[in-house]
């Protein structure tokens, strides 16, 4: 059964939504389901996989300490955070992961060093990071007394494979394709309590990720449509359609893996002129060609409860009037 209420789903408040998952449960939020483009409904891509004690980010989007914030989830209790990729809309909003968890507030309060995984790079990043920030470290140490130790960083290059594992969570690496110039990318696998949640990452079709998420309860999966108009003027848009898959291609994965649950996050939408919010019924559409499983288009601060059947909780993000 996959959303079964819903109508009373939809209807969820932020409270509720802020509730974390149970012991058996996995509980899934997209914290941003956009890309680069700043619209205030879709931040840039950003996830949060709840599962036993453990608090997981997969990506740092524009935006995601807010969303967090709205989910009354601390950033400083995050307890791993992973990168699919080194492109900047997946990473923008590290600094401010890093150091807003830090500070001495009900929202912060790291005590550790942020654990981080990703692609080769992510040491270097952390390490530029850590000089670029040095007098305001320098500053807060000397002048709040936070503990150095709360802003350090503990990075790891990885491979594909398990890269985590923490009190019956298990997280792989899976590497996918994101175009020849964009090595190594990753995708992530999650396993819990006998359920399983599949993230694509960015990648153009991959049968790497059908294979991984065979028999998946959730598989989160990037898309991309784009105006052909627009390669007109902005001759790099057919670089970013290359590099991403098609409605059609995705239904063809759904198809093989058959998740309980495939849902859209990334999602590329470009029109011209461009559009604030992204229309349903063309991916609906296109999708529905080649895949009439149940599907979700991902939207800001949607959840997902895991548990013997899929759940879905929306929530409306808040908005520059609200």
């Amino acid at each position: 059964m996959v959303g079964s209420k819903l109508v009373a789903l939809l209807a969820a408040t932020s409270l509720f939504s802020a509730c974390g998952a149970t012991a058996a449960e996995m509980r899934v939020t997209l914290l941003g389901t956009g890309t680069p483009t700043p619209r205030l409904s879709a931040f840039s891509a950003s996830t949060l996989v709840e599962a036993g004690p453990e608090k997981l980010i997969f990506d740092f989007g524009r935006g995601s300490t807010i969303r967090l914030f709205q989910r009354k989830i601390p950033i400083g209790a995050i307890t791993a955070h992973f990168i699919t990729h080194l492109h900047s809309d997946h990473v923008v909003g590290l600094p401010d992961m890093w150091l807003t968890g830090w500070i001495g507030t009900p929202y912060g309060s790291r005590k550790t060093p942020m654990l981080i995984f990703g692609p080769k790079g992510t040491v270097a990043m952390t390490e530029n990071l850590t000089k670029a920030f040095s007098e305001d470290i320098r500053i807060r140490i000397a002048d709040e007394d936070y503990p150095p130790e709360g802003v350090a960083f503990a990075a790891k290059d990885i491979e594909p494979g398990l890269v985590y594992e923490k009190n019956g969570v298990k997280v792989s690496a899976i590497e996918v394709n994101h175009g020849d110039k964009i090595k190594p990318a990753f995708g992530y696998v999650v396993e819990y309590d006998g359920k399983k949640v599949v993230l694509s990452g960015d990648t153009k079709p991959d049968d790497r990720v059908a294979k991984a998420a065979e028999g998946a309860d959730l598989l989160i999966h990037e898309v991309a449509v784009i105006d052909p108009d627009l390669f007109k003027t902005y001759p790099n848009y057919r670089a970013i359609e290359d590099h991403h898959t098609s409605p059609e291609d995705a239904g063809r994965i759904f198809a093989h893996a058959r998740p309980k649950l495939a849902v859209y996050s990334h999602i590329v939408f470009a029109t011209q002129p461009p559009t604030q919010d992204v229309p349903e019924d063309t991916l609906l559409a296109r999708t529905r060609t080649t895949y009439q499983g149940p599907l979700v288009i991902g939207r800001d601060l949607m959840s997902f409860v895991i548990s013997d059947h899929v759940d879905i909780i929306a929530t409306k993000p808040l908005t520059a009037d609200k």
